[in-house]
């Protein structure tokens, strides 16, 4: 074992350097540019562009609010209301970019607390490994149950409202984001660099954080991606069957649930949010399918 001992600094230097080299010159962040580069890529940066310039604007776009009403209640379209109003005479128009900006504020607060949540259950192996068959037990109950059923249970123990769903989103996207993370600590831990790390007593945050971390980060922000359009989709489901945001709030699944109800008389209520969901989603999409392109290139 002696003569073994000095090839752990090379061993050592093998594995940062694979890191080095994944990242590439331009630092931890030139892989993910590339994804850009693509054409799915340029898609998904001008739609998102697009809709979070829309959303952020809706105050200066609409500076009387979702809520001011009209002498016309389901007007239909015209110079004044483009897609009409609704059954309380506001303009579907601004309630859909608000709404667009409720979900895009949901998404993008609870997809990234969910993902580093999940992760650091699924490196907890990597403390102990009773620990970590324990938080795999419970991401395996959660996983039992179907994203709308979670969240329909935890709307119904909190209250309808932003918080149930911001608790939904996060618990139905942990055992996504611990699984990958400990599929990837398996694979990471017993690789020769990280075995050497541990022989010249680097301490285990180090080895982590150095070693393992840049080694599934990859697959974990792909799922981020991926896992937004499930978000959309939970609170759409959620509010499509009266459990999401209260009104007078708007969303775009909630706006969806109230324009069925008018969809014969009115069908602009729900073309409206329906169409800026169905963009979301797909901007969504065209980011995942570029980032796992460029993740699988390395």
């Amino acid at each position: 074992m002696a003569k073994k001992t000095p090839a752990a600094p090379a061993l050592l230097e093998i594995g940062e350097s694979t890191v080095r080299r994944r990242r590439g010159r331009g630092g931890a962040l030139a892989p993910y540019a590339q994804a850009f580069r693509t054409a799915k890529g340029i898609a998904a940066a001008v739609l998102l562009t697009l809709l979070v310039a829309l959303a952020l604007l809706a105050p200066v776009l609409a500076p009387g609010g979702y809520d001011q009403q009209a002498r016309d209640a389901l007007a239909g379209p015209s110079a004044a209301h483009l897609l009409g109003t609704d059954e309380f005479g506001r303009d579907i128009v601004v309630r859909t970019l608000y709404g667009l900006r409720t979900d895009l504020g949901l998404i993008l607060t609870a997809v990234p607390v969910s993902m580093v949540i999940g992760t650091l259950l699924g490196l907890a192996g990597y403390v102990s490994r009773l620990l970590g068959s324990a938080t795999q037990r419970v991401l395996d109950i959660i996983l039992g149950f179907p994203g709308l059923i979670l969240g329909i249970m935890i709307v119904m123990m909190i209250g309808a409202g932003w918080t149930a769903l911001f608790t939904a989103i996060v618990t139905a996207g942990l055992p996504g984001f611990g699984r990958l993370a400990r599929a990837g600590l398996l694979a990471q831990q017993q690789r020769e660099y990280v075995l050497a790390a541990r022989v010249l007593g680097v301490p285990r945050p180090t080895v982590m954080v150095r070693h393992i971390l840049p080694n599934v980060v990859d697959p974990i922000l792909v799922q981020a991606t991926v896992y937004m359009v499930v978000a959309i989709f939970i609170e759409a489901g959620l509010s499509i069957v009266g459990l999401g945001i209260n009104p007078p709030n708007p969303s775009l699944g909630a706006m969806l649930n109230v324009g069925a109800r008018y969809i014969d008389s009115l069908p602009a209520y729900v073309l409206g949010p329906g169409l800026v969901l169905l963009l979301l989603a797909l901007s969504f999409t065209l980011l995942s399918d570029a980032l796992n392109q460029a993740a699988n290139r390395r």
